[in-house]
């Protein structure tokens, strides 16, 4: 780490393979303190030997777990400089989880808005910074009903995630509108078309894409590249290098899907979650 560099303590989710493992690689060597979750309980296990870090398994199609993973996370961390909210996938039918939510809605959304209230006290007491993954899918696919946000009446994979991460940037801009006075800082980012096991449990036709020998022909970019904007954001100073609130793609504020400036909406999805998930 470069001098005058700060050394944060930095929790990633999302963090044994892809972007999140890419980046934790990459923020270890650089000296900071990291917490790593992932869902696969070998994977995770595997990357916090690796990194010598803490690291916790946790499915985010449980609400439970998402619970189970705060209380300890609370327990062994005495502040979170950053969260990184980087877990999430495109998944197949609308079929249901545990708790009875539409999955892609529940492990991209409702799970990581979960987490971050139940870490709220942790995150304003370190005047933290809360980066979202979201996706260029938010343009190409988002679109909102609170009145059907699980899309019951019109159910697609690729409509699925592309609200889900519309959800992300609204929720982005509904941290920063809520907390940013109390000195938290929020960001949502695109990391660009990365080759990782992105789609693999799908049946969206992004499958095909990431999954398949079409994803030399469509410019798939690495993990480590991807991981840029990530790192970026977790390292440089909210206010001078970056502003809270927004969205990013390549290290600079990109427009997106027409519903994130919606103040309204990103109001009442912040309610409607937090009913859902009984905050």
């Amino acid at each position: 780490m470069s001098t005058g560099e700060q050394t944060k303590t930095i929790v990633i989710t999302g963090a044994s393979d892809g972007i999140g493992a890419a980046a934790a690689r990459r923020l270890a060597e650089r000296g900071h303190r990291l917490v790593l979750v992932g869902r696969s309980p070998e994977k995770t296990r595997r990357i916090g030997a690796e990194l010598d870090s803490p690291a916790f398994a946790a499915d985010f199609a449980d609400l439970s777990e998402v619970r189970a993973l705060a209380a300890r996370i609370d327990e062994e961390v005495d502040a979170v400089d950053v969260l990184v909210n980087n877990a999430g996938g495109v998944f197949g039918d609308r079929t249901p989880t545990v708790d009875g939510f539409e999955k892609t809605l529940q492990v991209d959304h409702l799970a990581p808005f979960l987490l971050t209230n139940l870490l709220m006290p942790s995150l304003l007491a370190a005047r933290a910074s809360v980066i979202t993954t979201s996706s260029a899918a938010a343009r190409l696919f988002g679109d909102i009903q609170l009145d059907d946000l699980q899309n019951e009446r019109r159910f697609s994979a690729n409509k699925a995630y592309g609200d889900a991460k519309l959800a992300n940037i609204l929720f982005t801009k509904e941290l920063h509108r809520r907390f940013h006075a109390q000195g938290l800082s929020a960001a949502a980012f695109h990391p660009g078309p990365v080759a990782t096991n992105f789609a693999s449990e799908s049946t969206s036709a992004m499958r095909w894409v990431y999954q398949t020998p079409l994803r030399h022909a469509f410019g798939l970019i690495s993990a480590d590249r991807g991981a840029q904007t990530l790192l970026w954001l977790a390292e440089t100073t909210p206010g001078t290098d970056w502003a809270s609130g927004e969205y990013y793609e390549k290290l600079k504020v990109a427009r997106t899907n027409p519903q994130a400036a919606d103040a309204d909406l990103a109001r009442r999805l912040w309610d409607r979650s937090a009913e859902l998930v009984g905050l």
